[in-house]
């Protein structure tokens, strides 16, 4: 191992000690099941905001936006990051404070199962159990994905195989959220959103420097056919501009939809200790966002010209997605301050995964443990069984994530793309409607869960193959079409119990 590694090494393992610290820390603060999967509704503003942002900027902000970038231009990740922008924005404007209120009314739900099946009274648990089985089918190739991360990091890294490598860091991530619970996963993720935005600014200087300057890399870009258009894609494997007609864009757009139905960014909203304060993490939430993704684009543009340099080798496929790692090593060698950049640098992309992992370990565990053992088979076991439970069932989802993530060559971007889709549809529309439709039943929410899951699947395998105007973002018009089965549904069976509406009401009215 040189110096340079060796020095990376140890930066890395300064982080990850920290992290793992911080979960030993709070594992005294759990008292309760509650404190394990909602902290007590005592999170700040700023640590709400930063940790449900780092929540959703899984490992696609270091390694898959920018390698998307790298190869295809400004048109694809543009067009994303505009609809997650508008997305995150919508989500914090219209969703965080009406569903921190209505958790707290409806039974104090701590889970977003709960919420659904105690907003609508739903006693025979029917709401509760798909939605936790929905949670744990997306959340288990999501998690995957974050493992997957962390394991080409260390395979190109350090020169050791993928499989010991993923492991080691899946093992690192579940020490920490099974001790720590929500506390801990929420604290670590205000630590890595720092982290992660050191290192997308350091990745910018040095590759513009790198690149020869600001004008050389966008004199080269310019040069590839559509690669700076926003109407027109670049086709790398024949150096010639690609179509992005309205209704790619559309589609595309369509990504910001998501945000409505992720569990662990929801989450966040109903963990918030005052309410009052959402504006300010409205606003910190937003400008982070659009500015992290934004300098994301930008290194992908600036790793093809360091790569029309010889500064680091040509990427393609998914490769293009260790970008940041090839780049963090370039940096390294460069003396001592050098390294402990390219460690911080390395250290982000790890925060980037670990930060959205945590999150959806304690999430996918709650839907098992909490939901599914407890509410759904009615599993008499003390409060001290139940954390025991829970703390397993976070182990019990990592290993099945981690035979997910152990093919090398699988595509973060694609399994994330895949597991967002699967929420947004499912989740999303159910919960828009249960917060503004007084007139939502129960059974308009089960159809609009089970439609809009069942159509993700349909959609990307069977429909979205055929291409032409079927080339579509299976978010979508899964998405819509948990809208049309939710009103239709409803409006067909027989109106909800007037407790429900005074319940509605008094959130509405508060």
């Amino acid at each position: 191992m040189s110096g340079a590694t060796l020095g990376i090494f140890l930066v890395i393992v300064v982080y990850i000690a920290g992290m793992v610290g911080i979960g030993v820390w709070f594992s005294k603060k759990n008292n309760d099941v509650s404190d394990f999967y909602l902290g007590g509704r005592k999170l700040g503003p700023l640590v709400t905001a930063m940790s449900a942002e780092a929540s959703d900027m899984s490992s696609y902000l270091l390694m898959g936006l920018p390698g998307l970038a790298y190869i295809s231009g400004l048109a694809d990740v543009g067009w994303t990051a505009i609809g997650l922008a508008l997305g995150t924005y919508f989500n914090w404007l219209i969703v965080a404070k009406r569903l921190r209120r209505y958790s707290a009314k409806a039974g104090n739900a701590i889970t977003i199962p709960d919420f659904f099946s105690n907003r609508f009274r739903d006693k025979s648990h029917a709401l509760l159990g798909i939605s936790a089985l929905i949670i744990v089918i997306f959340f288990i190739p999501y998690t995957a994905s974050g493992f997957a991360a962390c394991g080409k990091l260390f395979s190109n890294l350090f020169g050791i195989s993928y499989i010991p490598a993923m492991l080691t860091s899946a093992v690192i991530i579940v020490g920490y959220t099974a001790l720590g619970g929500f506390l801990a996963a929420s604290t670590t993720d205000f630590i890595q959103s720092i982290v992660m935005t050191l290192a997308l600014l350091i990745v910018v200087v040095f590759g513009v420097q790198t690149a020869g300057g600001v004008d050389v890399v966008i004199d080269n870009a310019s040069k590839l056919p559509g690669y700076l258009s926003m109407t027109a894609t670049h086709l790398a494997d024949t150096n010639s501009a690609g179509g992005y007609g309205a209704l790619t864009i559309v589609s595309t757009l369509a990504w910001g939809l998501g945000y409505f139905g992720m569990p662990h960014i929801l989450l966040r909203f109903m963990a918030i200790e005052d309410d009052g304060k959402l504006k300010l993490s409205r606003r910190v939430a937003s400008v982070w966002v659009v500015i992290s993704m934004g300098v994301a684009i930008v290194i992908g543009i600036i790793g093809y010209s360091m790569s029309k340099i010889g500064a680091i080798e040509t990427l393609s496929g998914s490769d293009s997605e260790t970008l940041i790692i090839k780049t963090a090593q370039l940096l390294s060698s460069h003396g001592a301050l050098a390294v402990i950049l390219a460690g911080i640098i390395l250290a982000g992309i790890l925060a980037c995964t670990m930060s959205t992992a945590d999150s959806q370990l304690l999430a996918a565990s709650s839907s098992i443990s909490q939901n599914i053992l407890k509410d759904v088979l009615h599993l008499k076991i003390s409060e001290k069984a139940t954390m025991a439970a829970a703390r397993l069932t976070v182990v019990g989802i990592a290993v099945l994530a981690i035979f997910i993530a152990r093919d090398p060559n699988s595509s973060i971007f694609g399994i994330v793309s895949f597991a967002w889709a699967g929420f947004g549809a499912a989740f999303g529309p159910v919960m828009l409607f249960s917060l503004f439709w007084r007139r939502t039943t129960r059974f308009g929410a089960l159809a609009g869960m089970i439609s809009g899951g069942v159509t993700v699947f349909v959609w990307k395998y069977l429909i979205r193959p055929i291409g032409g105007v079927w080339d579509v973002y299976e978010l979508l018009p899964a998405f819509l079409i948990a809208c049309i089965f939710i009103v239709a549904v409803s409006l067909l069976t027989k109106a909800p119990e007037q407790e429900i509406l005074d319940e509605f009401d008094s959130v509405s009215n508060s």
